[in-house]
Order: structure tokens, then C-alpha cells, then sequence
């Protein structure tokens, strides 16, 4: 099959393109710099340049693939509101050329705020509606396509998809517990984050293309769970820094803008992933990856 996928070489794209390529599948990568187009190339993959402003280039990656992947995200912290609005552009612009045709088409999303006092399963659909929502509620624009004949899957990722080279959240608090001196846990830190780890997340689109039915929700989950003192734990063990709580008042001021989110509890399921795809996690857990240095360079 011959795939498309924006964000091909970024975190999860990367391990993502490697295992379709392993599949035997054929791959085109949107390629935003040089340095990303010669890393797709160096793998097998083909290049189409461009990134998620250019609409031009992404619809006619869809219009001439066999399947979209639809990875790529802006974000930009210090403009959500551009980062949402160009996540529903390029959703709208994919599923627009796909009407019709009954090919697939993956999206990345994720496990925030899909339920209350409980861990979100893939019954649980999005709230998000509409350009003003966290990516521009790209998940349920996607899935309206699924009844104008497009293929429709979400990929549902942990909030942490960890291992060594990861820039995303756990290496943020990685540089934050630099920056301080300690390592941080809000209040209590009994709240938790699902957590996976990339091989396991790459895998998981691949096998989502192959087996997911339209309209079907996928959870890249393969910790339910870990509290967020335990996380602190093993930054502190890795750094050789003290660890401590910081007071609800203080955790904006000591975390910045990822305090917001390690101290929401973001817990997840994936059993009916697991059954439907026969996914196994099989990568360190994230304190494994801690404990044994993926974080600790730099």
C-alpha cells in the first residue's frame, strides 16, 4: 500500500514510517527541511515537500497515496490558537480529498480531558468540537468523514510517548528539574499520566492501517497510569537531584506552562486497542527508560 504521512519525520512519525516500511508498504513523507527530507530518504521513503500550511502539497500527498497518515502538529505553545486552526485546515483538506474513496485515514490525537474521575477507554468520544477547540477538534471533523465514504481511524496517544531522544513532556520536566535544581511533583503527586513508549506507539499505526474499521478509536496506551511523584522519582534518581512537592499556588510559576498538564490526571485504557489489533507493548515503561539513561544526556 502506498502511504502518506505528514509528521513522517518527526517523534512518533519516524518510528512510524520505519515499521510500514518494515511492513512492506510503500511510503511518501511531507518534508517541511532538508534535514527531515534526507532522513525520510535514508530509510527508503519517498519526499514531498512541504508542511501543514502548504494545503496544496498535502492534498495532493492524499489525493495520490493509497492511505493518509495524518501526523504532524505544530505545536506552538505560544500560539495554540494558529497550531488548532492549522490542525482543522489540514484535516478538512485530507478528508475532502478522500470523499468517496473508502481509503484510510489515521489521525493522531489524544487521551486529555475524555473523562472525569475515571481512565478514558476508546468508547469515550471527543468533546471537542469546532476550530476554537484543542486541535481545532480535528478527531471529530475527521470522523464525520467516516459517512462520506472515508476510512476514518483515531490514534489516541498517551501524553507521554517516551524514549531516548524524546523532546516532548518528560523531557521538558527532564530540563525544568535542570533548571531548578529539584525535581517536582504537583501537590500530592497522586495524579497520573498513560504513558507509551515510541516503538510500541509505531507499531501500533501500522497495525491500526492494517486492522482498525471505520470509525474506530485507538488507544496508544501501554501504562494506564503512572503518578506523577513516581515520574519526579525517577528524574531525581537520574539527575541526582533532590525530589519535592510543589504547592498547587506554586505550580505554575515553578513548571510554566506544562504545569497545567502534569497536574491534570490523564489516565487511559487500551484494552479493546489491544484485542482488536493483537498489540502487545513490548518497550520499557517510562521509569524503566529513566532509570537507564534515556533522559539523562544533555
Amino acid at each position: 500500500m502506498h502511504v502518506f504521512v505528514t509528521g513522517a519525520s518527526g517523534w512518533i512519525g519516524s518510528a512510524a514510517v520505519a515499521d510500514l516500511l518494515a511492513e512492506g508498504h510503500e511510503v511518501t513523507g511531507l518534508a517541511r527541511s532538508d534535514a527531515s527530507a534526507a532522513a525520510l530518504e535514508a530509510k527508503g521513503a519517498h519526499v514531498r515537500r512541504g508542511d501543514l500550511d502548504d494545503l496544496d502539497s498535502i492534498r495532493a500527498g492524499a489525493e495520490n497515496a493509497d492511505a493518509v497518515i495524518h501526523l504532524a502538529n505544530k505545536h506552538d505553545w505560544s500560539d495554540l490558537a494558529a497550531s488548532n486552526a492549522a490542525e482543522r485546515a489540514a484535516v478538512q483538506t485530507i478528508g475532502d480529498a478522500l470523499v468517496g474513496t473508502g481509503r484510510p485515514f489515521l489521525l493522531a490525537s489524544g487521551v486529555a480531558a475524555l473523562s472525569q474521575g475515571r481512565p478514558a477507554t476508546e468508547a469515550d468520544a471527543s468533546r471537542f468540537h469546532g476550530p476554537d477547540s484543542p486541535r481545532g477538534g480535528s478527531e471529530n471533523l475527521a470522523l464525520e468523514f467516516v459517512d462520506r465514504g472515508v476510512h476514518t481511524v483515531s490514534l489516541r496517544f498517551a501524553p507521554t510517548v517516551h524514549g531516548t531522544g524524546d523532546h516532548g513532556f518528560i523531557a521538558t520536566l527532564v530540563a525544568i528539574a535542570r533548571r531548578t535544581g529539584v525535581s517536582g511533583y504537583p501537590g500530592d503527586g497522586a495524579n497520573r499520566w498513560a504513558a507509551v513508549h515510541r516503538a510500541d506507539a509505531g507499531r501500533l499505526v501500522t497495525l491500526g492501517l492494517a486492522k482498525a474499521p471505520a470509525g474506530t478509536r485507538l488507544h496508544a496506551v501501554a501504562e494506564e497510569g503512572v503518578p506523577t511523584r513516581t515520574i519526579a522519582e525517577a528524574i531525581g534518581r537520574a539527575l541526582e537531584l533532590p525530589v519535592t512537592s510543589i504547592a498547587p499556588e506554586d505550580i505554575e510559576g515553578h513548571f510554566g506552562w506544562i504545569g497545567t498538564f502534569f497536574a491534570m490526571d490523564l489516565t487511559a485504557t487500551s484494552a479493546v486497542t489491544r484485542e482488536l489489533l493483537d498489540w502487545t507493548p513490548t518497550g520499557p515503561t517510562l521509569v524503566e527508560d529513566l532509570d537507564t539513561g534515556a533522559y539523562s544526556a544533555g
